[in-house]
């Protein structure tokens, strides 16, 4: 037997085994046992993927069925999903059709194919509206059926355990794509679990080094953690066992991901984070009727033992997230003076917040059917978004993580009833939320009978009244402080409305002042008068006519008589100079150089890591002014719209725009800096105020390791001091050798790069 004959031998065996381990999941569950379809839908799959392997070089067949093996056990779906989550590469990648999968497999898990074949290949494609336009067919596919949005998060776990086989730009593009959309994605789907996976697997491929610190300190400090949580819930236990209750406690960990956002966020160490640990209570209720009840009177006996916490009760039991997360959650003080979390929850709860929105079927008959309501709310949200005129590719993404992803308040009407609204919703929004007219003549609102502006950010629990006027008008500042997608819809085409009719106006006004001065009315003679204005087009200036900003007068009837082969009209055009191009800032190119630097650059290898070496940085690329990276940072490369690359921190908002709806131009990067450049990094100093203090910190910067403080800007309060200190320095290196020296005054509290 040759070599290839038995590769060949051993990947049939790994099939068979895998289709196995699949087959044994699904008969484990409380589903219909569908085996029949199940194989055929393998059988099938594996026939039109024979031959093909993947990047990692096993055969392709084993993505289908790693992917059906999560829809089956991660996420609880039955026959129907696994078919489809087995059949979901194959009209993308081979010559079958949506039509033979129908014939074959009926037309159901055919519709599920054809969504997940729509939205293939990652959301977005090379161009920017391509990808606006992936991003609503996902969303129209999933309004039509849940499950396909189930199995795609699914696809993309998969993809984002098997990244390490992908190039460094690709893995940018993936796990930044992956946290912009998929892990709050899969967060108000309920999938807890992915979530947090998908977070942690991004971190991963992002910042190896700080995902690697974060996991050797959670290795270290584990032993201390596990005699705490031992300590704190024996106690509980003997409480639990006097109820007669049946349940489990199990210590929760912080993700790495969740661990390291805090302490970017908070501008604090691992050492400082104290809710690494919390603690769970799951039990099985006696009876389903008392299942709300259990829940407090195991919070009302474990606070006999340990002091709450007077302002971190959180009942999700009673008003339960949009996502369908049901718990109450009660921050204790232990014995060792520290405050833990404890979340309790019944077993179905915790079914909920593990699978999501698919636990709700394992439990219909107990009656959960009533959260399907929540879901039909947010897919209603989502028909609402795509009502949106045509809205720009990021505006939409923007809009969607605003009103999807967004934690909810819950604000009550002047009659008491209950509205549903996203975080960060002002009274404007709720105006809209409501009505229309109601929105375009609010002038005002009484939130909790006091009077605040339009702009005012609501709270949950607040109770708000809307005042109107036929007098007011919809104004276009109002755009920016209002978060919800049906109010700046509105707005946007009440303001668009208005503007035409205004432009029209316009047009009316600028055929008389053609005709009153007897001067033909032509392209180039309308081109003078708006950029003699300093406008870019016709339409701007139609608008400002029609709007009375504008009056035409004598400069313009000036220009306009002007001979047209005279240069003397663009001295009123151009006054600096130049002949209408935007000037350059900065160094001005060579002409001869300017095609050898465009080439240079288009024959970048995206497939390797551009070094970004004292030189290259000076001459070839662009470090991002928005997040300022030096040397030691995480970086990646952009290559923008005028072929220019920007160099971006990976953790940079812009940057997690750009590998979202770019994911094709991003370039990974390597630094390779000798200590010859400097760069301007943002200190912050926090201590006790004390004589000498300042004169304290300049020596140790300036003296001690010899750094030229560039700003210092530093306030005091009742004996507390903050300070912020611009300094430049080589690198990373560099930052935390200042920082660890800082750390050593002794009045000196916290430092920290921001």
């Amino acid at each position: 037997m040759d070599e290839i004959q038995l590769k060949e031998m051993q990947d049939e065996e790994m099939i068979n085994n895998a289709f196995q381990e699949l087959l044994d999941s699904y008969l484990a569950t409380k589903h219909r046992k569908k085996i029949e379809i199940i194989t055929k839908a393998f059988n099938f799959a594996k026939q039109a993927h024979k031959g093909v392997k993947r990047r990692s070089g096993e055969p392709y067949i084993m993505h289908p069925i790693a992917v059906a093996k999560i829809v089956c056990t991660e996420i609880g779906l039955g026959s129907t999903s696994i078919c489809s989550a087995l059949l979901h590469d194959v009209v993308e990648d081979t010559d079958y059709t949506v039509e033979d999968i129908s014939n074959i497999f009926g037309p159901k898990i055919a519709q599920i194919v054809d969504g997940l074949t729509k939205i293939s290949g990652g959301i977005f494609g090379d161009r920017a509206s391509a990808q606006a336009e992936n991003f609503k067919k996902l969303l129209l596919t999933m309004s039509d059926d849940i499950r396909v949005i189930l199995i795609k998060i699914a696809d993309r776990l998969h993809n984002m355990r098997t990244l390490g086989s992908m190039l460094p730009n690709k893995q940018y593009k993936i796990a930044g794509e992956t946290l912009y959309i998929y892990a709050p994605l899969a967060n108000r789907l309920g999938l807890n679990k992915i979530k947090t996976e998908l977070e942690d697997l991004s971190f991963r491929y992002e910042h190896p080094e700080e995902y690697e610190q974060i996991e050797k300190k959670l290795a270290a400090t584990q032993q201390e953690r596990d005699s705490l949580f031992q300590e704190f819930t024996d106690p509980i236990r003997k409480e639990l066992d006097k109820m007669g209750l049946q349940y489990e406690i199990k210590a929760r960990i912080k993700s790495p991901y969740s661990i390291w956002t805090k302490m970017q966020t908070k501008h604090i160490s691992f050492e400082e984070i104290y809710d690494i640990l919390a603690v769970r209570i799951i039990f099985k209720p006696k009876d389903n009727q008392q299942e709300l009840n259990e829940c407090f009177n195991i919070y009302v006996s474990i606070s006999k033992i340990y002091k709450p916490h007077p302002d971190r009760l959180r009942d999700w039991v009673s008003h339960p997230k949009a996502n369908g997360y049901q718990a109450l959650h009660v921050t204790l003080m232990s014995n060792r003076g520290q405050w833990i979390e404890v979340q309790i929850r019944s077993k179905r709860m915790d079914d909920v917040a593990e699978q999501g929105f698919a636990a709700h079927w394992k439990y219909k008959e107990g009656g959960g059917s009533e959260d399907e309501g929540e879901l039909e709310k947010w897919l209603h949200t989502i028909k609402e978004i795509l009502d949106d005129p045509q809205p720009d590719a990021m505006d939409l993404l923007d809009t969607i993580k605003l009103n999807l992803f967004a934690s909810e308040i819950f604000v009550f009407t002047p009659k008491g009833e209950i509205k549903t609204m996203p975080q960060n919703s002002t009274a404007l929004d709720f105006a809209f939320s409501i009505h229309t007219f109601l929105g375009s003549h609010c002038i005002g609102a009484k939130v909790n009978h006091k009077l605040v502006p339009l702009s005012h950010r609501l709270q949950s629990g607040d109770q708000v009244e809307i005042l109107t006027s036929k007098a007011q008008r919809i104004q276009p500042s109002w755009v920016n402080f209002v978060s919800t997608a049906k109010a700046k819809a509105k707005i946007l085409a009440i303001i668009k409305r208005e503007q035409r009719i205004a432009q029209k106006e316009g047009e009316e006004i600028l055929n008389e002042f053609f005709q009153k001065e007897d001067i033909e009315q032509t392209s180039i003679n309308t081109e003078k008068l708006f950029r003699l204005h300093r406008m870019n087009t016709k339409e701007e200036l139609l608008l400002a006519l029609g709007q009375k900003t504008l009056v035409l007068g004598e400069e313009d009837r000036n220009v306009l008589k002007e001979k047209s082969n005279s240069t003397n009209w663009k001295k009123y055009l151009f006054p600096f100079g130049g002949s209408g191009n935007k000037q350059n800032k900065g160094k001005k190119i060579p002409e001869e150089n300017k095609e050898e630097q465009k080439a240079d650059e288009n024959s970048i290898d995206r497939k390797k890591p551009i070094k970004l070496t004292e030189e290259a940085i000076q001459k070839n690329y662009i470090i991002a002014d928005c997040c300022k990276p030096i040397p030691g940072d995480d970086v990646l490369g952009y290559i923008d719209d005028k072929n220019r690359i920007i160099i971006h921190k990976r953790q940079c908002p812009v940057a997690a725009k750009l590998k979202s709806s770019h994911g094709n131009r991003i370039l990974a990067a390597n630094w390779d800096t000798h200590k010859t450049l400097f760069f301007p990094v943002n200190i912050l100093v926090k201590g006790i105020d004390n004589i000498g203090v300042l004169n304290q910190i300049t020596q140790v910067i300036s003296q001690q390791l010899n750094v030229n403080i560039h700003k210092l800007t530093i306030e005091s309060n009742d004996g507390i001091f903050d300070g912020k200190i611009q300094l430049y320095v080589h690198d990373v290196n560099d930052v935390k050798t200042i920082c660890n020296n800082l750390k050593k005054i002794n009045e000196v509290k916290s430092v920290s790069r921001i």
